[in-house]
């Protein structure tokens, strides 16, 4: 049976605005709920449940946390907590040794240098164990209402190639395309849409174009 071979359209250079922010509307009408998909109530908990999603579901990070949570409320309970103790709690999320190092490295590094509580600029959350640029966007964006970037994680990745956003491949290059295309004010809803599509309609590996709310503009579209 002969393959069909879609021919990937390409968006003219002037047009790439306009078109991201009709991406944008049309997935804010598709997924008015949109969100992070981690269950948290502070911002020590959604440093902690985003460094634990690291090659990792978020359904299954939400199973875990709350006798995590119960176990090592604090910064310093974290600081304080057996590896051991800490690592059977966590295991099942994957890379639990690593993991546990960069949890008690957190909670350490807290409570020596921001009394146990969270900061809130990239500047200083980024020089915390197990926090980079990604995780920073994600606690700024959602515990803070600040928007100093775009999360880009293998979601985003691909929504944006495939959309015909960016053609780099590094995350922090992505984010550099993506963020002049969109209001700032709209930075971390744009990660949670994108990414609530990446998950129910474009999949990596059979994206559902047939149902998709962008398939009419879509440069990879199938349909």
């Amino acid at each position: 049976m002969k393959r069909t071979i879609v021919k990937r359209r390409r968006i003219a250079k002037n047009a790439l605005g306009p078109y991201a922010l009709e991406v944008f509307s049309r997935l804010k009408r598709e997924y008015p709920d949109a969100r992070t998909e981690l269950d948290y109530e502070t911002p020590l908990e959604l440093a902690v449940a985003t460094i634990l999603s690291a090659q990792c579901t978020d359904k299954r990070v939400n199973m875990v946390t709350p006798l995590l949570f119960q176990t090592f409320p604090t910064a310093a309970a974290l600081a304080d907590a057996p590896p051991d103790k800490l690592e059977e709690i966590i295991k099942s999320t994957g890379f639990f040794r690593n993991k546990t190092k960069s949890l008690i490295g957190l909670g350490t590094a807290l409570v020596e240098r921001h009394h146990g509580e969270i900061p809130d600029s990239m500047e200083e959350l980024v020089k915390l164990p197990g926090i980079g640029r990604k995780t920073a966007n994600v606690i700024l964006g959602n515990a803070f209402g600040k928007n100093e970037g775009i999360v880009v994680d293998t979601h985003v990745a691909r929504l944006s190639h495939r959309l015909g956003l960016t053609t780099e491949t590094d995350p922090i290059k992505i984010e550099q395309d993506l963020m002049p295309l969109f209001p700032r004010e709209d930075w971390a809803l744009l990660s949670h849409l994108l990414i609530f599509h990446g998950r129910r309609v474009c999949d990596a590996k059979r994206p559902k174009c047939e149902i998709c709310v962008l398939n009419d503009i879509c440069p990879s579209s199938t349909v």
